[in-house]
């Protein structure tokens, strides 16, 4: 489309449709649709976008043709109109010639017929079908009951109670419930002059029940103003508030806040919103801020908690990584109130109250302001150690034979190699990556590979189809970077990763858009195709709706898929001062292990790696990278490095092997009932028991050398003290071999520690 002579301000493309004059078929104009004018989101939903041209400017605009399978061969002849507002349409006159030959997948197969544009508008795995290891979602009265937690809804839609039945050592769940709240969770809304008359509800109505969600809904009235509350509610714990409060005349207003009441022996730990993860502050106070990547917190303990998030209906979520003041935080009108809104916790007895407030405004007649938030219920699911301990990546493009020989039975395959050449494109070289995950597949092991979507590869051949939608895929910038990316792009992008001997030259993404329907078709594809074992996920860029679907299409392309997640640690002024494990905790429900990363201190304290680096109070375990980490503490936490990019955890393996650490049963040291515990609140202790043995893993956090004494529950060990045996065996890099008696006072060195054996 040449804008000639003056702008296009709005566009509309129909179509006819396809008649074989000959033999009288059709291609029905529902078989044809142009990418640009609109199309169907990553939740599903259909939109239309508006195509604006400036005068002078050309517009191209992509048309996708879906042949019936059954279709006859012959010429076939249709229109196509193009009808721009204000304007004549024009109408083209199309010849298509269909062949009696049939194209493998639909062309699929071979990315530059761009046949894999249809899957722009994808609804792969957008149901409300299950994953492992969830349970399906059960509604009883008011009580909605999911894999180790329930919520009681109160007759406002909000919940009423909500219960954890994780047990402490975070592997199992037990019959009690633990309370997370110390009341209802509640909206209050405060008048300016005269007192708000308490909110009268219609009680709650469920409009949905399926395996995997339930939603419901509730009305309100307090005065002149009305609310309509409505909330889906997921296997996995997370629930999505849509709240609308409405005005029926001018009505000043001192605040509208949300009341989370948690019970204090819960809300022991804290993070987002500016905390590092770690003991919760006794006080917190927190104002909206830009050039902060920070709307959600997480208060809990090890085996109960929840997050919270804040955001309206124009919610868009940011970039990240470097990236991050590129395209921010979008802050919500509701919640912001123009920098009048925060958030603050205040103890009360054995309540902490956390109070998300939005401040004085005045809201005038059939002004309606969306007060939207998220509860995500933790932790997801218990620790999986067995899977922990059992399996062992390897983080290198490498020969099978050389990998295997190190006793790692998960390979990650990261991009700029020679079968995953170019960024988030995994597509150009799928027979080499096949024979290589074929090779690995003879010999017991997994592999993995890089792929999402933050960048895009400039060597996809659909690059120039996406820089037609304008900033709906790729994100608008300053462009520059490699001389391609000038000459072919101009301008208006945001250049990223660069690999000189490829001359792969990737851009930018926005942070969700309908390349995310592409992405989940191309896992699958790669699944069914390829063999792909799972995806190593570098950061994430897309929301937990997608990571659900991508969870969905691994399973049931390759059951047994693994999907492991690396974040460089985002507290700092690059990234918004976001920490890791906030930021993505809506993800870890569909994730296998973490990997966290650059810039992480492992010399912080104990609660700091329990809460942004462990993963455990969320039902995930991890390894460590940092200056190959610290193999003492992170035993504590059952990690260790990666091989080979941070230390050679192979000693350790041994070590792991030789006593059986893959049958044991792990108790963590924020268990009370750890059957071994120091007596130095700065030297911690986690057990591995089996029948007649454990392997205690003790690390120090104490400033200098100290001697310890372990306080030993023989009987819960199934251990007789005379008989008893107490060695560190000989692993190479951690410690030499000793042997102890029960009561003796061990030695233990400033950031380190030992791996007994009781026996």
């Amino acid at each position: 489309l040449f804008a000639a002579r003056k702008a296009i301000d709005g566009l509309d493309v129909q179509f006819s449709d396809f008649r074989s004059a000959d033999r009288g078929a059709v291609i029905p104009a529902t078989g044809l649709r142009c990418f640009n004018v609109g199309g169907r989101d990553w939740t599903g939903r259909a939109f239309r976008k508006t195509v604006t041209v400036a005068p002078g400017k050309v517009q191209p605009l992509w048309i996708g043709i879906q042949v019936p399978g059954n279709a006859v061969a012959g010429d076939y002849r249709g229109e196509v109109t193009i009808a721009p507002a204000g304007l004549a349409p024009t109408r083209v006159a199309v010849t298509l010639t269909v062949s009696s030959r049939t194209i493998r997948a639909a062309g699929d197969d071979e990315p530059w017929r761009h046949s894999r544009l249809r899957w722009l508008d994808s609804t792969l795995a957008l149901d409300d079908e299950l994953v492992a290891p969830y349970t399906p979602v059960q509604v009883r009265d008011n009580t909605v009951s999911i894999l180790g937690r329930s919520v009681i809804v109160g007759r406002d839609g909000l919940p009423e109670r909500i219960q954890s039945r994780f047990t402490q050592e975070m592997t199992s769940i037990g019959e009690k419930g633990r309370d997370v709240l110390a009341g209802p969770v509640r909206l209050v809304v405060d008048r300016a002059a005269t007192a708000v008359p308490a909110w009268t509800t219609s009680g709650v109505r469920f409009v949905k029940r399926a395996a995997g969600a339930v939603s419901w809904e509730s009305d309100g009235a307090a005065g002149p103003l009305t609310t309509k509350t409505r909330a889906h509610m997921e296997f996995d714990g997370n629930i999505e508030y849509e709240v609308e409060i409405r005005a029926a005349q001018t009505t000043s207003l001192e605040d509208i806040r949300l009341e989370i009441p948690l019970a204090r022996s819960v809300a022991k730990y804290m993070m987002g919103m500016g905390v590092k993860g770690g003991l919760r502050p006794a006080s917190f106070q927190w104002a909206w801020d830009v050039q902060k990547n920070q709307d959600s917190a997480w208060l809990g303990d090890v085996n109960a908690g929840l997050q919270f998030t804040l955001k309206d209906d124009k919610y868009s979520r940011p970039l990240n990584t470097n990236f991050y003041h590129s395209k921010p935080l979008v802050m919500p009108a509701s919640w912001a109130n123009n920098g009048r809104g925060g958030c603050r916790t205040a103890e009360q007895g054995e309540t902490v109250l956390v109070l998300c407030y939005s401040g004085p405004r005045v809201m005038q007649k059939d002004e309606v302001q969306r007060y939207d938030f998220r509860l995500l219920l933790t932790p997801f699911h218990p620790i999986d150690t067995k899977a922990q301990f059992a399996t062992r990546y390897f983080h290198a493009f490498k020969p099978i034979m050389e990998a295997a020989a190190t006793g790692a039975n998960t390979l990650n395959i990261h991009h700029a190699n020679e079968i995953n050449p170019f960024i988030n494109y995994p597509f150009l070289r799928p027979a080499r990556m096949k024979a290589y995950i074929d090779e690995a597949h003879a010999r017991g092991l997994k592999v993995k590979i890089y792929d999402t979507v933050r960048e895009l590869s400039n060597h996809a051949p659909e690059l120039f189809a996406l820089r037609s939608l304008g900033d709906e895929i790729l994100s608008k910038g300053p462009g520059g970077g490699f001389s391609w990316l000038q000459e072919h792009l101009g301008s208006d992008y945001i250049a990223a990763w660069f690999v000189p001997e490829l001359k792969d030259a990737a851009v930018i993404n926005t942070g969700v858009s309908r390349w995310h329907n592409y992405y989940v078709e191309g896992l699958a594809w790669l699944a069914r195709n390829v063999g792909i074992d799972g995806l190593y996920i570098d950061d994430v860029a897309f929301d937990r709706t997608t990571m659900k679907r991508v969870r969905k299409v691994l399973d049931r392309g390759r059951p047994g898929a693994l999907i492991d997640l690396h974040s460089a640690n985002q507290f700092n002024v690059r990234d918004g001062f976001a920490s890791s494990a906030n930021l993505y905790l809506e993800h870890f429900p569909f994730l296998n292990r973490l990997w966290f990363g650059e810039y992480f201190d492992y010399n912080s304290a104990p609660d700091y790696w329990l809460v942004e680096i462990s993963g455990i109070p969320f039902g995930l375990m991890g390894e460590m990278l940092q200056d190959n980490g610290n193999p003492w503490r992170g035993m504590v936490y059952g990690m260790t490095g990666r091989l080979p990019w941070a230390g050679d955890p192979r000693p350790l393996w041994k070590a792991w092997d030789d006593f059986g650490i893959v049958d044991s049963r792990m108790i963590g040291f924020w268990a009370d009932s750890r059957p071994v515990k120091t007596d130095r609140p700065d030297v911690l202790g986690t057990s591995y028991v089996r029948e007649g043995r454990t392997m205690v893993a003790v690390a120090s956090w104490a400033k200098e050398r100290v001697d310890v004494k372990l306080a030993i529950d023989w009987k819960a060990l199934g251990i007789a003290p005379a008989t008893a045996t107490i060695t560190a065996p000989a692993i190479e890099n951690f410690q030499a071999a000793r042997a102890f008696a029960a009561g003796d006072a061990i030695s233990v060195e400033p950031g380190k520690g030992w791996l007994l054996t009781i026996r």
